[in-house]
């Protein structure tokens, strides 16, 4: 699997960040094991951000090839040159 790069941790870290914050105000939770469980929760979200990002990054690769037209695959007639 290759590492992330600082763009992927970047994201994963602002999901980490506003998902926290948000479902913190959104539920009003108070106890600890409360609160803890919303931590797991956003730093697994952002974790899946990060896996997950590089996805649509392939699939764009990968169509773009697909469409693109098949170019320097042995279409050129090669003629030998004459020795000196």
């Amino acid at each position: 699997m290759p590492r992330p790069n600082a763009a992927q941790l970047a994201y994963g870290a602002a999901t980490v960040v506003f998902a926290t914050v948000a479902l913190l105000l959104l539920s009003d939770a108070t106890t600890g094991p409360g609160i803890a469980l919303i931590g797991v929760a956003s730093l697994l979200l952002g974790l899946l951000v990060v896996l997950t990002l590089p996805l649509g990054a392939r699939r764009r690769a990968r169509a773009h090839r697909a469409q693109a037209p098949a170019t320097g695959r042995n279409e050129e007639i090669r003629v030998p040159a004459a020795r000196p």
